[in-house]
């Protein structure tokens, strides 16, 4: 009889690419300490009074990563598999990102184990008033700023700056504490597009280093929520020819492309791609394995996995979503010389805007949207040229020498604080 061999943690994925960059870099094992472990991991379990007068637990997590170059920063998501281990792999995550970025924070991630979709819109706020309530001894505009994650959204981050405010504010709003809230709470213009709009800018310019015409290029779209359908819409005003998408019921497939608008319309009207008229079905996992030149997973994590990251055929993955790819699959893919754009640079439009955004809450004095863009586009541009840089000078993929300079910048910022006390 087989024995099943048990899956690799999401955490022990992002340690094993930390030591990777740690020993790229040639990192002193003090910091490798430091850095390889959550400074913080909150577990809360708390009550919700349902719409029919029951009483339903659940549980939630916050956890700091680190918070040596400023405020803790990262989403919160509402989904059925959260666990504390998803939770601190995507903080760490976050830490690299600000600093890829050039951010002044350090990474943060929370979630509550639960599935939004079978709850009402009071028990929904209920239940976000709870958990903000019960994590908010870590948040505050320069300790820990939340923003939307899977599954949350502008409502869910006005009702935890309402909670936070009552609580800690005699009421008055506190703009700075959340990020990707309304904008009449204080919201950035920009920041629902700010993630997927990031994800064409990385990949501008990735297609002008390494030669792909975007105005001939095949795209294909794993997962077609906001962030995957603003990819998806921006790449097809730039000329590329958007052949599938799918969402968590299923895709669609026409090589001789979609109409992303009309894909949109409909999505609206029946709440899924699945069943669009002028394309044919495909399976999220056959998807992944169609012949395009781009590939976008804007899904879940651990997507493209040992199993089947030979069958790829994108010359380009941009990883709209965190984690999609898994270590093994970036040894193959290496290897077939498929170029990936990682997590930490590929999505980090999002978090990016949501800086603009805790900027323009602290001085209560607001941009543009052309500004946002201009300003965003302008930080994935250097960020990229950094990253391509340092690939070029270690010879490594792209991960590997984001993870490198993400990690140097840190670790820098460690040694020059110190240890207190």
């Amino acid at each position: 009889m087989a024995i099943a061999v048990p899956e690799q943690s999401l955490f022990a994925i992002a340690v094993e690419q930390f030591d990777q960059a740690a020993d790229l870099i040639g990192l002193e094992d003090e910091l490798r300490q430091i850095l390889r472990t959550c400074k913080r991991e909150l577990i809360v379990h708390f009550p919700v009074e349902m719409d029919d007068g029951s009483i339903k637990v659940f549980t939630g997590y916050r956890v700091h990563h680190n918070v040596a170059a400023g405020p803790a920063k990262g989403g919160i998501r509402y989904h059925p598999n959260v666990t504390l281990d998803e939770v601190k792999a995507l903080a760490m995550w976050m830490t690299w990102k600000c600093a890829i970025m050039g951010l002044p924070f350090g990474g943060a991630k929370g979630g509550v184990c639960v599935d939004p979709k079978t709850l009402s819109p009071g028990e929904l706020q209920n239940l976000t008033r709870r958990y903000a309530t019960e994590i908010s001894i870590l948040l505050g505009p320069d300790q820990d700023i939340p923003a939307p994650d899977v599954n949350t959204n502008p409502q869910v981050m006005a009702w935890i700056l309402d909670t936070y405010s009552m609580h800690r504010n005699a009421g008055v709003t506190v703009p700075a504490v959340v990020t990707g809230k309304p904008l009449l709470l204080g919201g950035s213009a920009g920041r629902l597009e700010a993630t997927g709009r990031g994800v064409v800018y990385a990949i501008e310019e990735a297609a002008k280093a390494y030669g792909i015409d975007l105005t001939q290029a095949r795209v294909v779209v794993q997962g077609f929520g906001n962030v995957g359908s603003i990819a998806a819409s921006l790449l097809a005003e730039l000329g590329s020819r958007i052949v599938a998408v799918s969402d968590s019921r299923g895709g669609i497939y026409n090589p001789n492309g979609l109409d992303i608008r009309t894909v949109l319309d409909f999505k609206q009207r029946t709440g899924t791609v699945v069943g669009f008229p002028e394309a044919e079905p495909v399976t999220n996992e056959e998807l992944l394995e169609l012949p395009c030149d781009i590939l976008i997973p804007a899904a879940l994590e651990e997507q493209i996995t040992e199993a089947n990251a030979g069958r790829i055929r994108a010359r380009l993955i941009a990883e709209a979503a965190n984690g999609p790819t898994t270590p093994e699959a970036d040894r193959i893919l290496a290897d077939r010389g498929v170029i990936v754009l990682p997590d930490i640079y590929a999505n980090a439009g999002g978090v990016t805007v949501s800086y603009f955004e805790w900027v323009q809450g602290l001085q209560h004095f607001f941009w543009s949207e052309e500004e946002v863009n201009n300003r965003l586009r302008a930080i994935m541009v250097r960020a990229f040229q950094a990253i391509y840089a340092t690939a070029e000078r270690y010879r490594v993929p792209l991960r590997l020498a984001a993870l490198a300079l993400a990690v140097q910048r840190v670790a820098e910022i460690t040694r020059l604080r110190g240890i207190y006390p």
